[in-house]
């Protein structure tokens, strides 16, 4: 990658089919890393299921005792509870065996982050001017830093407070909620990876700044569309209660008005180097 860096000449003569084969070894590598973390997690099933999947559906998950002090400081009871109402079972000679490896799977993409994003800058840094692969250089951290933020977020507030309803929810007291395994793990690896990725929205508007396609002057024009979008991501991925919603749609109203800042940031910077290379 550096001695293409350092021979622009070169770098005009690399063909389509040259930058086809150099992304194809990103993505090879970055399937190896994920590979790697994946059998790992495939290694240490008891702690991935017992403790990491299956923490959120014990009464002693920490959202539920702090909501449960918030409720009760409120005079409320409705997030104070033994156990909840349901169990979780498998209803295919094959749903264990296939959980097991796909969540092994999700463990190696969410773990495995950083690299796939060490490798994705590897490939698009060369195309990038000098100074602007200088003040990216905190890319990969940012980047990361978000993406885990939201995967927090994900795990320790979307995810309780989803099984926490659904998982309570009863038509009439003659149906029991019995949950299949897939569908159990599929809510929380949807909400896991949903936050993880939405929170990544500041390095997108970044980069969409920086090929000139959003200004900050069209996110505050379309700031009220952009509320209205966070409520309906916030009502797919949480289930059908106004607090939940709430809860959800405060951390990325937060990251939309971020993003405006660094959009703001990004056009001042470019002003100033246009001005520089104009003397």
């Amino acid at each position: 990658m550096a001695k293409r860096l350092e021979n622009p000449s070169k770098e005009r003569e690399m063909s389509f089919l040259d930058h086809l084969e150099e992304l194809r070894w990103h993505i090879i590598r970055s399937t190896i890393a994920v590979v790697i973390v994946a059998t790992l997690a495939f290694i240490a099933k008891d702690f991935i299921f017992d403790v990491i999947l299956f923490g959120p559906k014990s009464s002693d998950f920490p959202t539920y005792r702090l909501l449960c002090k918030a409720a009760r400081f409120i005079g409320m009871e409705s997030f104070c509870f033994d156990e909840l109402p349901f169990r979780i079972q498998s209803r295919t000679m094959s749903g264990q065996f296939s959980a097991h490896i796909w969540t092994s799977i999700t463990a190696g993409i969410v773990i495995a982050f950083p690299y796939i994003i060490y490798e994705f800058w590897k490939f698009i840094s060369p195309g990038l001017m000098s100074n602007e692969r200088r003040t990216s250089k905190g890319f990969i951290f940012i980047a990361s830093f978000l993406f885990f933020v939201g995967v927090l977020f994900g795990y320790y507030v979307i995810t309780p407070l989803s099984i926490n309803f659904l998982g309570s929810y009863r038509v009439s007291e003659e149906v029991f909620n019995d949950f299949d395994l897939s569908s159990y793990i599929s809510l929380v690896r949807a909400s896991v990876l949903a936050s993880g990725l939405i929170f990544e929205l500041p390095i997108v508007i970044y980069f969409l700044t920086k090929v000139g396609l959003v200004t900050p002057e069209i996110l505050r024009k379309y700031r009220k569309f952009a509320l209205v979008i966070v409520l309906i991501i916030s009502a797919i991925i949480t289930p059908p209660d106004i607090a939940s919603q709430v809860i959800v749609a405060v951390p990325v109203v937060i990251l939309y008005e971020i993003s405006i800042y660094i959009s703001k940031a990004v056009l001042r910077k470019q002003r100033k180097q246009a001005k520089k290379n104009g003397k």
